[in-house]
């Protein structure tokens, strides 16, 4: 579809937002979705407090007017730490979810319209990485590198390719039996030239679906790993290293757990009501009727 089409009224971004306005909870995901953003991107300006400023003299405090949801056991603002941490989760989102889905293009069009003997053996390395469990995995990853910010991206990135390969490999072998495939190739078409020129615009987006509906999984792999201790190293602020300090300390405080699990709820509803609606638009079998 041409940019032009895009942009006309009756074009596929505007109507996409009227069915999208027309749908409370894609709304109410979509407004999450900006408002999580908005204070991630803005952290440095937004947050009261250097996220690892020690203050000892006021530790394990409640909400007050100074600290709006208290501070820590080392009397940090845990407000500014998880504005700072919602960095940390959107950057690990954004990468592993932008890497694996490239790496997952690339080998799923390779399986679904190459040799057969590739198909297979691109198949047994999906399995073989989807065998491990995931924090078996990260646990081997993390004895043989050490534990880092650049680990937990590599973890999530090899562990969710197999995910987005097999959608790819699905949707292309789909499409490479279809009239207008089968007369590109008919001209002498190249096979790089149909596979990105014809193919992959037409799997792109339930791959964006399926990102948006990935990103509470990601966030909540990175916050798992960090709050076992194999993820971000302190002082840095991570969501998962805030619950894991706050459960060390929940009899003395309970609001550092409490406000360590609330932005992981919100981006779980957030992402997934947004992704759910962006599939019930764009998914003929799934939309919603009336």
């Amino acid at each position: 579809m041409s940019r032009a089409t895009l942009l006309r009224p009756d074009g596929l971004l505007i109507s996409t937002w009227r069915k999208l306005c027309r749908d409370p909870l894609g709304m109410f995901g979509l407004i999450i979705v900006l408002l999580i953003g908005v204070l991630t991107v803005f952290a440095p300006w937004l947050a009261p407090y250097d996220p690892n400023e020690v203050d000892v003299y006021n530790r394990l405090l409640p909400p007050t007017g100074e600290h709006w949801l208290g501070t820590d056991q080392l009397g940090r603002d845990i407000y500014s730490r998880l504005l700072w941490g919602g960095r940390v989760a959107m950057k690990v989102s954004l990468l592993a979810i932008s890497v694996s889905m490239a790496i997952g293009i690339v080998l799923g069009m390779l399986a679904g319209f190459g040799p057969r003997w590739l198909d297979r053996i691109l198949l047994v390395l999906f399995d073989t990485i989807r065998s491990f469990p995931t924090i078996m995995f990260a646990l081997a990853i993390v004895a043989l590198v050490g534990s880092s910010l650049n680990t937990v991206i590599v973890i999530i990135i090899i562990a969710s390719i197999p995910i987005y390969g097999r959608v790819v490999r699905t949707q292309t072998k789909a499409l490479r039996e279809r009239d207008f495939i089968l007369a590109e190739r008919a001209m002498g078409a190249s096979t790089l030239r149909i596979l990105f020129r014809h193919v992959m615009p037409n799997i792109v987006a339930p791959l964006f679906i399926l990102a948006s509906m990935d990103v509470p999984v990601v966030v909540g792999m990175e916050a798992g790993l960090s709050f076992l201790g194999l993820g971000v190293k302190p002082p840095t602020a991570s969501w998962g290293s805030i619950l894991n300090d706050g459960y060390s300390y929940i009899r003395n405080s309970p609001w550092p757990i409490i406000a360590g699990g609330i932005p992981l709820i919100l981006v779980t509803l957030g992402f997934t009501f947004f992704g759910e609606s962006l599939r019930d638009i764009f998914d003929p079998k799934l939309r919603k009727k009336g």
